[in-house]
């Protein structure tokens, strides 16, 4: 016999998710942490919490991504200071963006994301 379990609906807890990347910029590594562990831990219980789990997810592995190609291009070019820069406003605006279009039950989306976990 197969048992089945409803996931439930929690916007809010969809929004702490997002917001939860903002500890990057205070912790250093707390925006990547705080969203996996939400991610694993909740994945089951609630509605839309995996889809959005694997985007964060996406997200923060992109920003990183990004952020290790910009040095050699500060080093040789000195242009690595806008990629820097760029990787700072979207790892800022994005989840704060997200986390509202999450709290009204809107799909959410990241841009410029390296799709790694599938």
């Amino acid at each position: 016999m197969e048992t089945y379990t409803a996931m439930r609906e929690d916007r809010q807890m969809l929004m702490i998710m997002h917001l939860s990347q903002l500890l990057d910029f205070i912790t250093g590594i707390g925006g990547f942490i705080v969203p996996l562990i939400l991610w694993a831990t909740q994945k089951d219980k609630i509605q839309d919490m995996d889809e959005q789990g694997k985007e964060i997810m996406n997200f923060q592995i992109s920003l990183f991504i990004y952020s290790l190609v910009s040095i050699p291009l500060v080093i040789l070019f000195g242009l690595g200071f806008l990629l820097l820069i760029l990787v700072g406003i979207l790892g800022l605006v994005f989840p704060i963006i997200n986390a509202i279009k999450a709290s009204n039950g809107e799909p959410t989306s990241y841009p410029m994301t390296i799709r790694i976990i599938q």
